[in-house]
């Protein structure tokens, strides 16, 4: 039986792009990293550098960690860098009321869009668990 992917290197480097902000590396699953990078842009871009190389190896290590089903990663997480304010992400996975109290308040006023980036994966992976 063939595994699913839920992560992808081609998404991965897509949020790489915003890297120096850290969205690779929560969506990857590494938050502590992620909000480092958020605070100092990437560890001054050198560490944004570097991850281009380690992306093939943080998209293994999460394709380990979480669990496939029908919520989808990838979109998921895409839904949420362009759209997170707005909640989009949360009506994806069926959170329909806080996905509405998202659109109308800015994502909490930044902190929701912020919680969500810390906890997205987790979130999924007891949807599809």
């Amino acid at each position: 039986m063939e595994e699913r992917q839920t992560h992808s290197a081609a998404v991965g480097y897509i949020l790489w792009i915003f890297g120096f902000l850290g969205c690779h590396r929560f969506y990857f699953g590494k938050p502590i990293s992620g909000t480092i990078y958020f605070f100092t842009l990437g560890l001054f871009f050198i560490g944004w550098f570097i991850d281009l190389f380690l992306i093939p190896g943080m998209e293994r290590e999460a394709d380990i960690r979480f669990t496939p089903g029908p919520i989808d990663y990838n979109l998921a997480w895409i839904l949420l860098v362009f759209l997170g304010l707005f909640g989009v992400h949360r009506m994806y996975m069926g959170k329909w009321l806080t996905g509405i109290l998202y659109l109308l308040t800015g994502g909490l006023f930044g902190l929701g869009y912020i919680y969500d980036m810390w906890t997205l994966n987790d979130q999924i992976t007891l949807i599809n668990g």
